[in-house]
């Protein structure tokens, strides 16, 4: 069978469709890291963390914060299922300012009853999402 020439990539949260493309390369934050995909991948099927979501369309990258789902991945498609996902000029700097300083307020000062777990996975959110907002900005 032919390597084919690209990845057709889509990618769903949990309230709409953000991707539906042609690409030529996709690198998905996995349970064990970060997972690079090349047209012709073996088939995988992965959960997806907290992180940073980029995908190649020839020169062009494009960048999505992704929080938690599934990475279905076949030779010539890639299907990500998240729990959140972002695309860099949608996020709200200034909110995920906020939220990190939330997060890292709460995981500096613990209380007796405080969800240590969920305060660090917080912490990651606002991270990717700061992480991928400064991508749209360097591009624009």
């Amino acid at each position: 069978m032919p390597i084919p020439p690209n990845i057709h990539l889509q990618i769903v949260s949990a309230d709409r469709s953000l991707v539906s493309e042609q690409v030529d390369e996709v690198q998905i934050p996995g349970a064990d890291g970060y997972l690079g995909v090349l047209p012709g991948h073996t088939p995988l099927l992965t959960t997806l963390q907290v992180g940073q979501l980029w995908y190649r369309q020839g020169p062009e990258k494009h960048y999505l914060s992704i929080a938690f789902g599934f990475a279905e991945i076949q030779p010539d498609r890639v299907t990500i299922l998240a729990q959140i996902a972002e695309k860099a000029d949608e996020i709200d700097i200034a909110r995920a300012e906020l939220a990190k300083k939330r997060a890292e307020e709460r995981m500096t000062r613990p209380t007796v009853d405080m969800d240590f777990e969920r305060a660090r996975i917080a912490l990651l959110k606002a991270l990717a999402r700061l992480q991928v907002a400064s991508r749209a900005r360097i591009r624009s």
